[in-house]
């Protein structure tokens, strides 16, 4: 499979050469053969004009052409081989068995996505009926249904190169709910970029799916983003990455004359609080399975535990001594980018060089250029409420112990909580009866809350919420994992007085389409 380093502007592929950039290897430094071309602003205008274009045609695709079509990107994803893993193995210097896992998940995620189509039930139909004798007004007949926003902009995060990318959860989202999707490829992976957007181009051809549906553009500076998210055919973007990076995008979607929806998912330090007698019964093993979360993938996952939270007390010592013994046999792995390195190592120095944090152990490099050494750092409840950048994400594999004087300390702590993806409690029944307040505060606090098990690892479900309060998200009564996600690229329309045949298939009188429906306040698959 070759890659050409140029835009895919629908079904055509053009470059206008002007500035180019590299992949570079993560272990080594060095970068990968072939140049990338930086789209243009005509290039990014295009792409979104075309999508204007084919957002007209699909939105009238029924809902099984558009299943066929996610299942058929899965497809082509798949034959593309271990061409698209070997690529994205140079670029990320992730393993293959992580890589094949992901791109499992990623085909997962659009086969999901389709089986919710051709269910059909999320459209949210409602009727409500006239009556026309009602006094003293006649009520008009009224339907419900959820329709497609138009083209939506996607940007691929650096640290899921294929299940939060290309293909990913926002783009098998957007195109599930009737959006033609622009992707800008992250320039850490624009190879495995590339591949991928041939794959999807590869499915629309298949499957008869109109000219813009999809796009690709590449490129190393912001422009390109910022070009995407200001055009006003853009009506939603998707990002996972950083909150510096998720922010800004934020402000300049809210900077446009038509506002739009940006859904950033902005990362979390997803806390965990180890209540008492669960840390006396099962602290070691419980140790031993945090240190693994949070070196998991080189700590690069937005659910890495970033604080610990516990009770002072002697058994809390033999917690942390265990802590210790675990994180200083571990090597890591290389990060993705020098620019994560980078951010990274400045948050340790703001760590190392913090009088009143102090160091609990480090782990070992395996001395590639983009390793680093893992840490784990202690402070107190007071501290932290007093300084709470402490409490502040450090993208990589550390964490911050935290300790509390009582159990009112550590409510407190809960209480000063910002948004986070997932809060995580280990505790015994009794534990759990005893700190039952802890759930009512967390659940404000948070999209996932989990017991007696690790935040890293997030299954693709129907139920699953990833997301949270701001500023672990700019949108927090939504998910970029799980089904729900669709809801995010679409809007409520109601029909008022509309006859039969202008009626969408999904509100007619007879539903052919089968699906649950509310009428009259009655949920039923019966025809009306």
């Amino acid at each position: 499979m070759n890659i050409t380093g140029k835009q895919y502007i629908g079904s055509s592929i053009e470059f206008e050469v002007i500035e180019t950039f590299q992949a570079m290897n993560p272990e080594t430094g060095e970068a990968l053969p072939i140049s990338f071309f930086e789209a243009t602003t005509q290039e990014v205008d295009k792409a979104v004009k075309l999508a204007e274009n084919a957002f007209e045609i699909y939105k009238r695709k029924t809902s099984l052409e558009k299943a066929l079509f996610l299942e058929t990107i899965a497809d082509e994803i798949l034959n593309l081989g271990d061409a698209l893993i070997e690529r994205c193995m140079q670029e990320t210097a992730l393993p293959r068995p992580r890589l094949e896992g992901e791109r499992g998940r990623t085909m997962g995620q659009l086969k999901l996505f389709a089986s919710v189509l051709r269910e059909g039930s999320w459209v949210d139909a409602r009727i409500d009926k006239a009556q026309t004798d009602r006094l003293p007004f006649p009520k008009p007949d009224i339907r419900h249904m959820l329709t497609a926003i138009g083209p939506v902009g996607v940007f691929g995060a650096s640290n899921f190169p294929l299940a939060f990318s290309v293909a990913g959860g926002d783009t098998a989202s957007a195109l599930a709910a009737g959006c033609p999707v622009i992707v800008k490829g992250h320039q850490a992976h624009p190879g495995t970029s590339e591949l991928v957007a041939i794959a999807i181009l590869k499915a629309a051809e298949k499957t008869n799916m109109p000219n813009g549906i999809f796009s690709l553009v590449q490129g190393a500076s912001i422009r390109v983003g910022g070009d995407l998210v200001k055009h006003p055919g853009i009506k939603a973007i998707g990002f996972t990455g950083s909150y510096n990076g998720g922010k800004a995008l934020f402000d300049l979607a809210n900077k446009r004359k038509e506002p739009i929806p940006v859904f950033a998912e902005m990362g979390s330090t997803n806390p965990v609080f180890i209540l008492p007698n669960a840390l006396q019964e099962n602290g070691n093993n419980i140790a031993k399975g945090l240190v693994g979360s949070i070196t998991l993938g080189v700590g690069q996952f937005c659910t890495n535990p970033g604080l610990i939270i516990i009770e002072q007390s002697k058994v809390s010592e033999q917690f942390v001594s265990q802590l210790s013994t675990e994180i200083e046999g571990v090597e890591t792995g290389s990060l993705l980018t020098d620019s994560i390195k980078e951010a990274y190592n400045i948050g340790i120095t703001n760590f190392e060089t913090n009088n009143n944090v102090e160091i609990v152990a480090s782990g070992l490099s395996n001395q590639t250029k983009a390793s680093v050494v893992p840490k784990i750092f202690s402070t107190t409840v007071s501290n932290l409420l007093e300084r709470p950048e402490l409490s502040e994400e450090v993208f990589g594999p550390t964490s911050m112990l935290v300790s509390a004087s009582s159990k009112k300390e550590l409510l407190e702590a809960a209480k000063n909580l910002e948004g986070h993806i997932t809060a995580t409690v280990f505790g015994t029944k009794e534990d759990l009866v005893n700190y039952e307040e802890l759930f009512s505060i967390l659940e404000n606090k948070v999209g996932r809350l989990i017991i007696n098990g690790y935040p890293t690892g997030v299954e693709v479900c129907h139920s699953m919420v990833h997301g949270g309060p701001f500023p672990a998200t700019t949108a927090s009564q939504s998910t970029s994992v799980g089904t729900n996600a669709i809801k995010r690229f679409v809007r409520p329309v109601c029909f008022q007085n509309f006859t039969q045949e202008l009626l969408p298939e999904a509100l007619k009188d007879e539903n052919a389409l089968r699906i649950w429906r509310l009428i009259d306040g009655n949920l039923t698959k019966d025809n009306l």
